[in-house]
């Protein structure tokens, strides 16, 4: 299992103790000594929370991160995810702002993106994409 890097998503859908995903998470753990997240994934869950003032779950969430990694965005990463724009708008099927930093900080840190939104993520050539969501298969 190579290091990765979870988004919004599949983050969310581990709060809500979704069974599968907190199993893959806990296989994770065994190979990884922490679950990663982007500072992008960090304000999207925060701007959530907040929007609803749900102060528990911000608890919660903020506890969590405390014992995991939120991943930058970089010169590096920024610049990649630039690219990544322009290659995207050229063929007529741009992603927004918030997916392509993702993307970014993914590739910057030479991680599989965990995400279950794969159809927008997998139009990206250099990023490697994986659902937790869905049956794990033999070999992953």
């Amino acid at each position: 299992m190579k290091p990765s890097l979870i988004d919004t998503d599949i983050l969310s859908i581990f709060f809500r103790k979704h069974p599968r995903i907190i199993a893959r998470f806990a296989n994770y753990l065994t190979r990884h000594k922490k679950i990663e997240l982007s500072i992008i994934t960090y304000y999207e869950i925060i701007s959530g929370l907040e929007h609803i003032n749900a102060h528990k779950k911000t608890t919660a969430f903020l506890e969590f991160v405390s014992m995991n990694r939120v991943l930058p965005l970089t010169e590096q990463s920024v610049t990649i995810s630039a690219g990544i724009y322009a290659e995207l708008r050229k063929t007529g099927k741009p992603l927004d702002d918030i997916d392509l930093l993702i993307a970014g900080v993914a590739i910057a840190n030479n991680r599989v993106l965990v995400t279950h939104n794969r159809s927008h993520f997998e139009r990206i050539d250099r990023l490697e994409v994986e659902d937790w969501s869905e049956e794990q298969t033999a070999g992953r």
